[in-house]
């Protein structure tokens, strides 16, 4: 039998040592991102990606193997163990496929077979079952069975109760349930139809079929949805012919010459019981998969949106629009630092909006603020009119971007921004957490809970665990490939290091606060309750600018200084040029050098050697500066300005089964319709473009009255001017 790791190597299209090198790595207590960047030797240079995938799956196999030895225990407690039935268990290869074979041994409430069972006519069901044609009828059968004590008082009270078991028996064969389920996976269909009259989101549903392999994700989540809420009435439709098939050609009951009691029996069986059962294992296993891909594509969406390019290191206006309560404003300096607050009522009338702008533009002159932040939430529309009128009394030199506000009152009302903030109300809270998400979205989305930031479709129907697990191990990611400053870093942000907990995070921030900046990597082991084996997962992670030693401010592990020392030597370097940043011509040194012959030297694999050279190339590099810069505008454009055939630049919002949402400018974002994303053929949106991405579109259609905006990509003409139509 196949080991787990062979199982994976299979799965996965992976060595087996690869494999089983990453299993003892996450045994052994190693993160994700730590594997990913430091161990690529180990595992043949996997993503963490592919190192969650295989985590996730180890975690499963390794859950289907405690199952099924839990399950041959209780069968071998009860006697009944035989060497085939252990064989089928140990090959099962799902945990669906071990229920079906534990199902007949499984400890059931009282059914109607248990009854008859009780009644003493399980000996009666076996004959009849297997019955030869001498035996003779049925009625004569189940005479001797007739026992008015025990309830039953006719012949056919017997086989009333024969037939019970019989069905039952016939429901709990296992490969009978497993053709069966595939039989419904492959060729029925999901029938839907309206609960009454009343109009709803779900009327593209109120009377709908589809056949289950063609179903697509978000219909059967917007299915469920209509379901639950009343809508929708939901079921799963099959030729029953086709299925009755499956259950008399099964061979215990082609055998039998009880033809006409037998089939009765079956079809009862398929009818009150395994039809049933099947059909809820099929849409359970349905919205399983439309669950996981709806998670995938949530995931897919929330990495380019933690890792957008930051706009650093200016001054930074925050605006968060309201209609009652006003336009929150906070001003922050080029670190995120509060430099001053301020609420203005642009949307009360004339003159409270040129008072707004005096107010603006004095905030803006005595600070220099070079950008300006708006959440896309109520009166955005109002507040961007306003601050296009005041960048155009400026002049030149402000700019300003609608910044996505998904999860702002989320944070503005945690515990962790009234301990950050506490001097503010929650209103001022989420003005300083839009200003910070133009300069920096990675720090500061990385304080909301990723659920609350809407890249993704039917969130709040997912399993919950599931979907925290997944979107935190991309927050995980994210972090560590982008690196902290650990003298600068919030407890949050430190948090999703690799190696630190909320406990540590907290003792690092605390030992600065007393002891001053961290002056050296090994510092870190000062600090309580950062052992070892956490210094070993999260020095890489950590940047230390204020360091002697360079390479504390890089991405090499302190594990590998030595080597990088070597490698700077052997290619006519020192660490003192790694500090000038005079190394442009390392990769064509250490390529006439010989990276095989290097790695040997330094005493590290061939992977690890590249990416110290790249590191040492650009120290303390930010991945996300290499990205193109988000689009900051001056000017603003209205829906009513849009006509069909117009050529725009804008940015991705989300992508999803059925396409894509572009910010054009205008407050309501254009669906680019995935039959319009790409001029070649592509199964999903993601394909193409990610979230964040700038885009060129052309406008299809607009319809002001429904807020709707129909955008192509693939029709924009080749030789358009990216920028056109967008000033």
């Amino acid at each position: 039998m196949e080991t787990i790791a062979q199982i994976l190597a299979r799965e996965l299209s992976r060595k087996v040592e690869h494999i089983e090198n990453v299993i003892t790595l996450i045994d052994e207590g190693n993160t994700i991102p730590f594997i990913a960047r430091y161990r690529k030797e180990l595992h043949g240079s996997m993503d963490d990606t592919a190192l969650r995938e295989l985590a996730d799956r180890l975690a499963y196999l390794r859950g289907l193997a405690e199952r099924r030895e839990a399950v041959k225990r209780s069968i071998e407690e009860q006697g009944k163990m035989t060497d085939e039935l252990a064989a089928a268990i140990d090959a099962a290869a799902t945990l669906a496929e071990v229920e079906d074979l534990y199902r007949p041994y499984k400890q059931k409430r009282r059914t109607r077979a248990t009854i008859a069972r009780e009644r003493g006519l399980a000996p009666l069901a076996e004959l009849l079952f297997t019955q030869s044609r001498d035996l003779g009828a049925p009625l004569d059968l189940a005479a001797p069975y007739i026992d008015a004590e025990k309830g039953v008082e006719t012949a056919a009270d017997a086989l009333a109760g024969a037939s019970d078991i019989i069905a039952e028996q016939i429901s709990d064969d296992a490969a009978l349930r497993k053709e069966m389920r595939e039989l419904l996976l492959r060729r029925a269909s999901l029938r839907v139809t309206a609960t009454g009259e009343e109009d709803s989101v779900y009327r593209l549903y109120y009377d709908f079929t589809q056949e289950i392999p063609r179903l697509a994700g978000h219909q059967i989540l917007a299915i469920n949805r209509g379901e639950k809420e009343g809508f929708l009435r939901v079921g799963v439709s099959v030729d029953r012919a086709w299925a009755l098939g499956l259950v008399w050609n099964r061979s215990v009951i082609a055998g039998s010459s009880a033809t006409e009691f037998v089939r009765a029996a079956a079809e009862d069986a398929y009818d009150r019981l395994l039809f049933p059962s099947m059909e809820n294992e099929v849409r359970s296993a349905l919205t399983d998969e439309a669950s996981e891909g709806a998670i995938r594509m949530f995931a897919l969406n929330l990495k380019p949106l933690l890792l957008q390019p930051p706009v650093k290191g200016s001054v930074t206006m925050g605006l968060d629009p309201g209609y009652r309560n006003g336009c929150k404003v906070a001003v922050v300096d080029g670190t995120g630092k509060v430099l001053d607050t301020a609420v203005v009522y642009p949307t009360y009338g004339e003159r409270q909006k040129e008072e707004a702008i005096t107010k603006l533009s004095a905030l803006i002159k005595r600070h220099g603020v070079a950008h300006i932040a708006i959440g896309n939430g109520t009166a955005s529309r109002e507040t961007e009119q306003m601050t296009v009128e005041m960048i155009r009394r400026i002049g030149a030199g402000v700019s300003y971007m609608i910044v996505n506000e998904a999860g702002a009152s989320v944070y503005s009302a945690s515990k962790l921004a009234a301990e950050e903030f506490p001097q503010f109300d929650v209103n001022l809270r989420s003005a300083v957490s839009i200003a910070r998400r133009l300069q920096d979205p990675l720090a500061e989305l990385v304080k909301i809970d990723p659920k609350a930031i809407g890249v993704g479709q039917y969130q709040h129907d997912m399993p919950q665990k599931r979907l925290g697990e997944a979107l935190g191990g991309v927050v995980e990611d994210c972090v560590n490939a982008v690196g902290v400053d650990v003298n600068t870093a919030s407890a949050p942000l430190l948090t999703h290091i690799a190696g630190l907990t909320a406990a540590t995070a907290k003792n690092v921030v605390a030992y600065r606060e007393e002891n001053g900046a961290f002056t050296t990597r090994r510092q870190l082991l000062k600090v309580a309750k950062l052992g070892p084996k956490a210094f070993e997962q999260c020095a890489g992670f950590l940047r230390v600018p204020e360091s002697k030693n360079i390479l504390d401010n890089t991405s090499v592990h302190p594990e590998s200084y030595e080597a990088a020392e070597k490698l700077l030597a052997a290619c006519g370097y020192s660490l003192h040029d790694v500090a000038k940043g005079g190394l442009a011509e390392l990769s064509v040194r250490l390529e006439a050098y010989g990276a095989e012959r290097a790695a040997k030297e330094c005493g590290v694999g061939v992977p690890t050697l590249l990416d110290i050279a790249r590191e040492l190339q650009k120290p303390g590099r930010d991945p996300r500066s290499e990205l193109p810069p988000p689009i900051l505008r001056t000017d603003v454009l209205e829906m009513k300005d849009l006509k069909a055939g117009m050529v725009l630049s804008g940015t991705v919002r989300n992508v999803i089964d059925f396409g894509v949402f572009v910010d054009i400018g205008v407050h309501q974002d254009g669906l680019v319709h995935v039959s319009q994303v790409s001029r070649k053929f592509i199964r999903h949106p993601s394909e193409v473009v990610a979230v964040g991405d700038i885009v060129r579109v052309v406008v299809l259609d607009v319809d002001e009255k429904k807020k709707r905006i129909s955008l192509s990509m693939k029709q924009v003409p080749k030789d358009a001017d990216q920028r056109a139509e967008n000033s």
